[in-house]
């Protein structure tokens, strides 16, 4: 009898211990989306790599990105303003005869990136 009691109360206990772990999913993890800036510099800076421009230094905190491509040298800035917006700017030095079409393919380049 005393056997059987020991087992019940074991069993008991046992079935208690299970129900009292609950398995908790765990949370999805929160990522703010990026700000204003972020995906302007990231465009930007895609944007440059795909109108074959090699990057020679990017600097985010800054906002400069610097580049040439054959014979050119081109300089991105991306400006916070004070309204909260972002201004992107395209500067280049040398002959643009080698390509003419260079800061078209940037503008467009950067505008698909932005999704417009």
């Amino acid at each position: 009898m005393l056997r059987i009691l020991c087992t019940v109360v074991t069993m008991a206990l046992g079935g208690a211990l299970l129900t009292g772990c609950v398995p908790y999913e765990p949370l999805p993890a929160y990522y703010p989306p990026p700000t204003t800036f972020d995906r302007a510099w990231n465009a930007a800076l895609g944007g440059v790599q795909d109108a074959g421009i090699k990057i020679i230094s990017a600097e985010p905190t800054t906002g400069l990105i610097r580049g040439a491509k054959d014979g050119i040298d081109v300089t991105v800035s991306v400006l916070r303003l004070a309204d909260g917006r972002v201004r992107v700017q395209f500067d280049s030095k040398g002959s643009m005869e080698r390509d003419p079409e260079l800061a078209n393919r940037f503008s467009q380049a950067y505008d698909r990136r932005m999704g417009r």
